[in-house]
């Protein structure tokens, strides 16, 4: 967006960014078998120090003039207006996006074999679909939409970037997928309830509330442990809707 001044292209960048390590992490737990849990870790790490080193001078770099968008005059409501209807495109993207994943995913031949695979990869495979092929394209979707996200935050919420920016929040996304028990409409809930908690904190600041700034910082996260820890204790319910093979790599022929 520096470069070019598109921040569309910037979103692309991001997008495709994702997808590739995405793909990295794909070929490691899928074609080789790795352990996903320490593949997943190694590789963020990864992104976070080479983030680091290909952004260092991109740390003082100033961005195009933000737009401002006040969508058919009703961002000038009291109260509703700037809550609604003075958001970035993406920010509604979102929840097309989480709409057209629910189609797909419960509407469409290619989301019955996505869940297939998730569910019985060797019955997939006996019937002939590409488990890997699905579960690479799947993880790269993923990677694609974290990207996004990643590109959203950098271009749009903040608008800068900085090492470490991220701060933990994708982590925050991982738990959300336990909370919603990987359906995507309840993912869009709960990322809205823990956006609410988010912004409590800045809310609280402005109101003048005497308390630390960094208790107030770490409200999100106490937040995930409180939901994590009401859902554990009902292990049978995550069991049920959670993904019957998720974790598990598939060998071909086992």
């Amino acid at each position: 967006v520096v470069h070019t001044g598109s921040d569309w292209l910037g979103f692309a960048a991001g997008a495709a960014a994702g997808a590739v390590l995405a793909a990295a992490f794909g070929l490691l737990v899928i074609w080789l078998n790795t352990n996903q849990y320490a593949t997943g870790l190694a590789l963020s790490l990864f992104g976070v120090g080479l983030s680091a080193f290909v952004g260092i001078d991109y740390v003082q770099a100033k961005l195009p003039e933000r737009p401002q968008f006040n969508w058919l005059g009703l961002g000038d409501l009291p109260v509703l207006g700037p809550a609604l209807f003075r958001h970035h495109p993406l920010v509604y993207g979102a929840m097309l996006i989480a709409a057209a994943l629910v189609w797909f995913l419960y509407r469409t031949r290619a989301g019955l074999v996505l869940r297939a695979v998730g569910e019985s990869p060797q019955s997939a495979h006996a019937l002939g679909y590409p488990v890997r092929g699905v579960r690479l394209a799947a993880v790269m979707a993923g990677g694609a939409l974290c990207g996004l996200a990643g590109a959203y935050l950098s271009l749009v919420y903040t608008p800068l970037w900085v090492e470490g920016m991220v701060a933990g929040k994708g982590w925050i996304a991982l738990a959300l997928t336990t909370f919603a028990t990987w359906r995507p409409g309840r993912v869009l809930l709960g990322a809205y309830l823990f956006g609410g908690v988010t912004m409590l904190q800045f809310h609280l600041q402005a109101q003048g509330v005497q308390v630390a700034s960094q208790v107030l910082t770490m409200l999100p996260y106490l937040a995930t442990i409180l939901v994590l820890a009401l859902i554990s204790r009902n292990p049978t319910w995550i069991r049920v809707n959670m993904p019957a093979s998720l974790g598990k790599p598939f060998y071909r022929g086992a």
